[in-house]
């Protein structure tokens, strides 16, 4: 996991691509003094830049520990369709039954909410 190795390359690398980047401004701040033309940077300033920056990406990878996978999948072969399709945010106990039942009676506190059975209503006559 996160060692104090890794903590350190992360910090190495990163004051190394600071300074791979002061070393950039600084070269073309030196060819607008001297009144050269600006074609690219040294090669030491880019190797250090790249360098650096694959260092500090390593040292990120290793300190954030194991990745998580991507594909759902892996996720939902634990759990069953019926947990799956489990909303309780959805679950409507307020709605208009009972002005067009008279003999809909309001639950008290205590009872539980128990589901309709539709397999009677999906039957076909």
């Amino acid at each position: 996991m996160a060692t104090t190795f890794h903590k350190l390359i992360i910090s190495i690398g990163f004051f190394s691509l600071l300074h791979a980047a002061y070393s950039a401004a600084q070269h073309r701040s030196y060819l607008r003094i001297t009144e050269q033309q600006f074609t690219s940077l040294p090669f030491d300033i880019i190797l250090q830049g790249i360098i650096s920056l694959f260092a500090t990406m390593y040292g990120v990878m290793a300190v954030a520990g194991d990745f998580k996978e991507i594909r759902a999948t892996v996720d939902l072969e634990a759990k069953s369709w019926e947990t799956l399709r489990n909303l309780p945010s959805f679950y409507v106990f307020n709605h208009r039954g009972k002005a067009l039942s008279p003999d809909y009676e309001l639950p008290t506190p205590n009872q539980k909410y128990v589901a309709p059975d539709l397999s009677l209503l999906l039957q076909k006559n």
